[in-house]
């Protein structure tokens, strides 16, 4: 058999199935997108800091994984970059930095990153 025709059945069941899940389909994939709105790149680099700091384990990318998974249940995404800003930009030394130290509005954005990561710790280490 061919590639060609051995993909075929596959290919008839893919569309067979995707026209029985239709209905379902789109509010299932609309709360996909609702969970799933950090970017990619936002999840890499959240688990590579990860395994930076708990050793470059399997275990640790099993952990990592779900603990960016965690915190972006409880957090949206846009709160999540304003808290990873106000870390960023609090280590910038002079009034700058201090503006983002002492604002209220950074606190609670910090405060709001740390419950999601300690809920993270419990679930996934």
């Amino acid at each position: 058999m061919t590639r060609a025709g051995s993909m075929r059945p596959r290919v008839c069941a893919l569309i067979v199935l995707g026209a029985v899940l239709e209905p379902g389909a789109t509010a299932l994939a609309a709360r996909a997108d609702e969970v799933n709105d950090y970017p990619t790149a936002a999840r890499s680099e959240y688990v590579f800091g990860c395994l930076k700091a708990n050793g470059e384990t399997r275990q640790a990318i099993d952990q990592c994984s779900c603990s960016i998974d965690v915190i972006a249940s409880l957090l949206p995404y846009d709160r999540y970059v304003t808290a990873e800003t106000v870390l960023s930009m609090a280590q910038v030394r002079g009034n700058l930095g201090g503006q983002f130290r002492s604002s209220e509005q950074a606190n609670s954005a910090l405060n709001d990153l740390r419950r999601a990561q300690a809920e993270a710790e419990v679930r996934c280490f």
